[in-house]
């Protein structure tokens, strides 16, 4: 009945998983809900209603949910099942267990987070989560180390990179991310009224800060280091006081280490940016030591993670290589870390740290997080340390009260 491909709906799950799974075949009474909210993929739920275990099946479609403007190749859905098993194996902690895949259906079936919360909705209702940093920072620095050239045979690091050539993904982000942000011609733009000129002004027409976001868009197109994850923002994490999942790695491909961390401060920043609207004190006290954690925790990790893992000659014999290195991951953090922030608040997919607020509230929220923004892609390199990701935090927070 599934030897060709076909978009599958709650109807069809239901035989499509007793199908696939037997332990569910003969069970008495199994539910499916569709419970994807995200912008790509339609995602189920099954569940036996009698043990009350329960899977969640993932599907790809061949154009966004988003918009059918993207037209995609249901393959993202082997590159997230490989990527997510591969980082299993570094960090089984940190990513669910995937128990199958089907290259027909472009279907796999993985363990349900169910008692887990969506990072962003999380941090929307400012809850705090202590070992956060701890969590990502060791997700980061195992999954991207041990996959660059640094540990890998080089051979094998080129193999690998064959298997994560991931075009059509990577295509959205170029556009999305790295291109009509900054130009006002593009339709899929949404500007918030009330900050026209603004926008107009800093994104629209800084043709130096353009000349800076073609120079990271180049280093997203050509730097193949490590296999980055490509969506790592708060949407794609999955917590609980003391557990932390990352999920969703379809955009996976190789690219440069700073994406996935610069992601992982932007977002931290959203939420940042709605705490201080929203004169949350304590929670913006708990963001900016996160963020903090987050940086100095990554580089200490970084280190270590060289350290024991690294074959390369140069890495095993210069111990000055690995500053040199890491400090032109920290240079590609601040710059990511700017182009998320900026396409988030004018681009096609924006978040709801930051729409969730009315008024005047989110015109601030918004004007905070592009000035941050075009400081991180301008003066990239000096962001080196968690001290002055602060510092900067700190100087427009004052400056815009």
């Amino acid at each position: 009945m599934f030897s060709t491909y076909q978009l599958l709906n709650e109807e069809t799950v239901l035989s499509y998983v007793k199908e696939k799974l037997p332990e569910l075949a003969t069970a008495s009474h199994v539910s499916v809900k569709e419970i994807g909210d995200g912008n790509l993929n339609y995602v189920y739920r099954i569940k036996d209603e009698g043990t009350g275990q329960s899977i969640i099946l993932k599907q790809a479609g061949d154009t966004a949910r988003i918009s059918d403007e993207f037209k995609l190749s249901p393959d993202r859905n082997r590159i997230e099942t490989e990527a997510l098993t591969l980082q299993g194996s570094f960090v089984s902690d940190l990513v669910p267990t995937i128990y199958f895949f089907d290259e027909v259906m472009n279907c796999c079936a993985m363990e349900d987070l169910g008692e887990f919360q969506i990072m962003r909705q999380a941090l929307v209702e400012h809850k705090m989560f202590p070992q956060f940093a701890d969590h990502i920072t060791t997700f980061m620095t195992e999954t991207l180390v041990r996959t660059s050239d640094v540990v890998m045979p080089h051979k094998d690091k080129k193999e690998q990179l064959k298997r994560f050539v991931n075009p059509e993904l990577c295509e959205i982000s170029e556009d999305l991310v790295f291109t009509e942000p900054y130009y006002n011609n593009f339709n899929r733009n949404e500007v918030t009224p009330g900050n026209e000129a603004f926008v107009e002004e800093h994104l629209y027409q800084n043709t130096e800060l353009h000349r800076h976001v073609a120079k990271l868009k180049y280093t997203f197109l050509t730097k193949s280091e490590s296999l980055i994850h490509g969506d790592m923002h708060t949407g794609s994490i999955f917590i609980k006081e003391g557990e932390t999942k990352v999920i969703d790695p379809e955009f996976a491909f190789y690219g440069p280490m700073g994406y996935d961390v610069g992601n992982v401060v932007a977002n931290l920043i959203f939420a940042w940016a709605n705490g201080v609207v929203s004169q949350d004190d304590s929670f913006v006290d708990w963001i900016e030591k996160t963020l903090v954690e987050v940086v100095d925790q990554f580089k200490e990790k970084f280190v270590a993670t060289w350290k024991n893992h690294a074959i390369e000659p140069f890495a095993v014999q210069n111990e000055a290589f690995v500053t040199t290195y890491l400090e032109d991951v920290l240079k590609d953090t601040a710059g990511m870390a700017g182009l998320e922030m900026n396409r988030r608040i004018v681009g096609l997919a924006k978040v709801k740290d930051i729409t969730i607020l009315e008024g005047e509230a989110r015109l601030r929220a918004e004007r905070l997080v592009m000035t941050l923004a075009n400081q991180f892609i301008l003066n990239a390199s000096a962001y080196q340390t968690g001290d002055t990701y602060l510092k900067a935090l700190h100087e427009v927070k004052e400056h815009q009260l």
